[in-house]
């Protein structure tokens, strides 16, 4: 059976050769005393939704909403079995939709400027309020917001929430913000294109054209009106930005003139940058553990190396991820702009991504850490799913869950980085119909309501039980619990060093080493000493070995000058092992390869003593 993780511990010792180790940067301070975070990602008004309608561009009423009630101790008390340290809520703040809450007081958006029934989590309407979509009792959402923040407390997990710095909704205006603050755009000077201490940035005497192609579904009571024309959230400064553009949103103003040769404006400290600092101070105070800023890298990191110290005044353990798509600026946002962790998004996640659809080279994993996060891997947050990605079980994607294993391992075991999986992966979340705005896309939509009837099997009636998954979904539940449970609790994997092995095998140096498809590193510390080999081919098994070269022996402090026996512990029952492991001690060379049968899609982590 090729949907298997075989993972065992193996006692040995010693080898020859050389290669440098990768020393994980630690220039941080006030933060969690591991890096190995195990991050969560909610939807939240989908997670505990318990209805099936799923009516294409279905109301709330029709298709249902999750809310911050339903996500109770039950549920966070799994999540944490389950191996979760930090539960990331997405779609908390209050953002534009075509839902009409207007009879609790809260403005209705036009539709013309809103993505989907629901509307996007990333075109907040007042970042001081939260969605009414997500309370059971919408005159008291905030209460049974801050009553979740402490659910999660009790039960032992972190809160992060989103932090959407670059763009607002077209609609946006606060009417819960603190007495004193300021809304953005209510100073500015809307005669100038830009300006220091202009919130927006406006395209003159011109008025905001919506795009042809706009078909809300829910009709517009009057045309939408914005005289003159904010530029566009994605930087289209322009007054007729496209339907493919983030037509919905604005640009915030951080103090770069982007007309002007993107000339910087920092002195005296933008109004821009005081009123999100007062944002993120508000929900820190909250409880808010963490950030992770939406599109961060579209905001001049200058300013996230003022603000992100000024919060740690509030909490100095609150963390910050970046949501960055440019490997040249990694060091810039982390260095200069002072967060404590990146995505890894288009270095391990598209390196993996190719391996699992049956096109990738094992190989891109060497070059990822080479050539972008070597000496910060630490700090590289890595996943195989998100709200903005594809499902791994979507036919454009790998079409089978099981094809993850080997890569989720590595996502959560390369490095001593932080992990993140999106709700519903481990159950095996399977788009295949058109739910709203975003289409049959593979993704479990942004924009809509919507019931997600795999995840709704492991939900259970808000039991949280999965008493409703199937064998092969307990199956894979299971398999991904045993993976976080070994990334928690092997000292090796959660604080040791790095060596990969790729150059001492591949090229045909080690007999049917398939270094295209094949994958193999270690990680130790003085005490544990782990060798991982991950076969990413889906269809063919290998009769191989993995040669360990005698600089790697050294650098785990081991002597190679003599034979040393090894025995092997099977780590899973044998029923989620594809091989049956020898249980007798061996005596082996040290100038030999450990040879090793490794079964299409698998992983073999193997302990050294």
């Amino acid at each position: 059976m090729n949907r298997i993780i075989a993972i065992v511990f193996l006692a040995i010792s010693h080898f020859a050769v050389a290669q440098k180790s990768t020393e994980m940067t630690k220039e941080k301070s006030n933060l969690p005393k591991t890096d190995k975070l195990v991050v969560y990602q909610i939807y939240t008004r989908l997670f505990g939704n318990l209805k099936t309608t799923n009516k294409f561009y279905g109301s709330i009423e029709e298709n249902g909403c999750g809310k911050f009630n339903d996500i109770n101790d039950k549920a966070l008390q799994e999540l944490k079995k389950f191996g979760v340290s930090h539960v990331w809520f997405t779609g908390v703040i209050e953002h534009a939709t075509m839902t009409d809450y207007s009879k609790s007081g809260i403005p209705q958006d036009n539709p013309l400027v809103v993505k989907g029934i629901a509307g996007s989590p990333y075109a907040i309407k007042d970042y001081y309020d939260v969605d009414p979509d997500l309370a059971v009792d919408v005159k008291n959402r905030m209460k049974e917001f801050e009553a979740l923040v402490k659910r999660s407390h009790t039960n032992g997990l972190k809160v992060i929430i989103d932090c959407v710095p670059n763009h607002v909704a077209r609609s946006y205006h606060s009417d819960k913000k603190p007495k004193g603050i300021k809304d953005f755009g209510e100073e500015d000077d809307k005669t100038k294109t830009f300006d220091l201490n202009n919130n927006f940035y406006y395209i003159k005497d011109q008025m905001f054209v919506v795009p042809s192609e706009v078909n809300p579904p829910v009709v517009p009571k009057e045309n939408y009106t914005e005289i003159p024309a904010k530029a566009t959230g994605n930087d289209v400064f322009s007054a007729k930005p496209s339907i493919n553009d983030w037509f919905e949103t604005v640009k915030l103003n951080y103090g770069v003139d982007y007309l002007n040769n993107r000339s910087k404006n920092f002195e005296p400290i933008p109004s821009t940058w005081l009123k999100m600092r007062d944002i993120l101070t508000y929900w820190t105070k909250k409880g808010v553990d963490g950030f992770r800023c939406d599109m961060a890298e579209m905001v001049p990191f200058e300013f996230w190396g003022w603000v992100i110290p000024e919060i740690k005044k509030v909490n100095p353990e609150v963390i910050f991820i970046a949501e960055i798509y440019n490997p040249q600026t990694y060091k810039q946002y982390l260095f200069e702009g002072k967060f404590d962790y990146l995505y890894d998004k288009v270095g391990l996640y598209d390196a993996l991504r190719r391996l699992m659809e049956g096109h990738g080279n094992a190989n891109d994993i060497t070059r990822v850490w080479q050539n972008e996060s070597g000496d910060f891997s630490n700090r590289m947050l890595r996943f195989l799913e998100n709200h903005d990605e594809q499902r791994i079980a979507s036919k454009y994607f790998a079409n089978d869950p099981y094809k993850a294993i080997p890569s989720m391992v590595v996502s959560a075991a390369l490095h001593t980085g932080p992990v993140m999986l999106y709700f519903g992966q481990e159950v095996g979340v399977k788009p295949t119909v058109a739910e709203g705005f975003s289409g049959e896309d593979g993704r479990t939509t942004m924009f809509d309501y919507w019931g997600v009837p795999e995840f709704q099997n492991w939900v259970n009636n808000h039991q949280y039980d999965g008493g409703k998954l199937s064998q092969e979904q307990k199956s894979l539940r299971k398999i991904y619990a045993e993976i976080l449970k070994f990334t928690n609790e092997n000292e090796a994997v959660k604080d040791g060093k790095f060596y990969d092995l790729q150059y001492v095998n591949g090229n045909g140096q080690t007999v049917n080493y398939n270094d295209q498809k094949i994958y193999s590193y270690l990680r130790f510390t003085e005490n544990q000493k782990l060798l991982f080999i991950c076969n990413f081919d889906l269809e063919k098994s290998y009769d191989t070995g993995v040669f360990i070269p005698q600089g790697a022996w050294e650098m785990m402090k081991i002597n190679i000058n003599e034979p040393v026996s090894y025995s092997l512990k099977e780590v899973f029952e044998k029923s989620m092992s594809s091989t049956e492991i020898n249980q007798q001690t061996k005596s082996i060379s040290t100038k030999e390869a450990i040879r090793l049968i490794l079964p299409p899609n698998s992983v073999t982590i193997l302990e050294i003593r």
